[in-house]
């Protein structure tokens, strides 16, 4: 199969199983997946900015959040390594399929309201509403980095910012 035809095939698989990673979607309204870490928020919801740094020690700093429910977040993401990181919000189990697609599709690109990828020395942004308590995970999907234990984890407290 040719590269663009692969892409293709790639991009209609994750539009049917991955909905909120296929499409930009409004912010605010997303189906599947994301439904169980949240939605993708609006910038004028945002009360908090969380700074997140991504290094080339293979971590998030910080590593560990915490959030309440139905809070909107913005999250102003650092990376100061040398090779490209990603920050993509999602369930570890969501996190552990794209991470095998990631593995195969080393070039994907993403412009989904749940993740941004980061080149070295750049800065970029989520911003997301937590609608349901509990856990959401956090991972980068470049190749090797998940493994390496590039991680974190969001904590969302129940009642909160509606």
């Amino acid at each position: 199969m040719n590269a663009p035809l692969s892409r293709l095939a790639l991009l209609a698989f994750l539009a049917c199983v991955h909905p909120a990673w296929a499409s930009k979607g409004e912010p605010g309204h997303t189906h599947g997946p994301a439904d169980a870490i949240g939605v993708a928020g609006k910038a004028s919801e945002a009360k908090r900015t969380v700074k997140v740094d991504m290094n080339d020690a293979m971590r998030f700093v910080p590593a560990n959040f915490e959030v309440k429910q139905g809070e909107t977040v913005r999250f102003l993401i650092t990376n100061s390594g040398r090779v490209k990181h990603e920050f993509v919000l999602g369930t570890e189990k969501d996190l552990k399929e794209h991470y095998e697609l990631m593995k195969k599709f080393p070039e994907m690109e993403h412009d989904e309201p749940n993740m941004v990828t980061v080149d070295p020395g750049r800065t970029g942004e989520v911003i997301w509403r937590f609608t349901k308590a509990g856990k959401v995970d956090v991972g980068c999907l470049q190749p090797g980095h998940y493994d390496a234990g590039m991680k974190a984890v969001i904590s969302v407290g129940k009642g909160g910012a509606r």
